[in-house]
């Protein structure tokens, strides 16, 4: 489905707090009551929130991520501003891994003016954004095909990108706990971020605020393994003090 804008900074919000009253939304937004309710009526039946009595929610599991077509529109504009800020920090002329994800994929699109790279990729998505820049070679990884999001993953994957060693590997991430620990959903998807971890001269991550403090069921690996985090608002306490510990540039994507 397509969302208004509106209905996808309804929905960013309540995905900001966990959950919303209808009243507390109506006044956010400026719209009566009803009007609230329509949108979440038609939010709650095409699966991206859940209702409660009087107001709304997003389920917080730690063993199931949300779905595809709700992270496409999730913190659109936040993605975005990371995706220009990693384009502009990407040399032309240099080789990089990139991963699964709504982030990622919205990377993908700000380096089609970008000549002379050479991507890696497990993300089928990334692969059919890139092809339109004849500048760009791109390479495609060998796994097991996710439908739902187009992902590659499994030890094939792995073994494929253990051949490679690239000068940036770029990696999204669905949490980041308290303690800087890295954290995903998939443990096929986290076997491969690994590897791209260890193939990779420099390692980025791309993180939109909702992934700080967020859980996750696998554990990926730790900030101190990232040498810049792109993000789109500025971390607080603890991860500001975590990040400088762990020696990690943060760069903040402005409006």
């Amino acid at each position: 489905m397509t969302l208004n804008p509106r209905q996808t900074a309804l929905l960013e919000a309540v995905r900001s707090q966990g959950f919303a009253s209808i009243e507390e939304l109506a006044r956010k937004f400026g719209v009566t009551l009803q009007t609230v309710r329509r949108d979440v009526n038609l939010l709650a039946e095409n699966g991206m929130l859940a209702r409660f009595h009087g107001g709304v929610r997003i389920d917080g599991s730690t063993t199931e991520n949300i779905a595809y077509r709700q992270r496409q529109v999730l913190h659109a504009d936040g993605k975005a501003r990371i995706a220009r800020a990693v384009a502009r920090a990407v040399p032309e002329g240099c080789s990089l891994i990139l991963n699964i994800g709504t982030t990622v994929e919205e990377i993908a699109r700000a380096l089609v003016h970008h000549r002379g790279l050479r991507v890696i990729t497990n993300n089928l998505n990334v692969a059919n954004i890139l092809a339109d820049n004849p500048e760009c070679e791109v390479i495609v990884a060998g796994g097991v095909l996710r439908s739902r999001d187009r992902g590659i993953v499994g030890e094939a994957t792995v073994d494929f990108i253990r051949q490679f060693k690239v000068d940036i590997g770029l990696i999204g991430i669905s949490g980041i706990e308290g303690d800087g620990t890295l954290r995903d959903f998939d443990f096929r998807e986290v076997k491969v971020a690994r590897t791209i971890i260890e193939q990779s001269r420099e390692v980025w991550l791309a993180a939109d605020a909702s992934k700080f403090n967020r859980q996750a069921m696998v554990e990926l690996g730790h900030l101190e393994q990232v040498d810049r985090l792109f993000t789109d608002q500025a971390p607080r306490p603890p991860f500001e003090r975590i990040l400088q510990d762990s020696g990690v540039k943060c760069v903040v994507a402005a409006e």
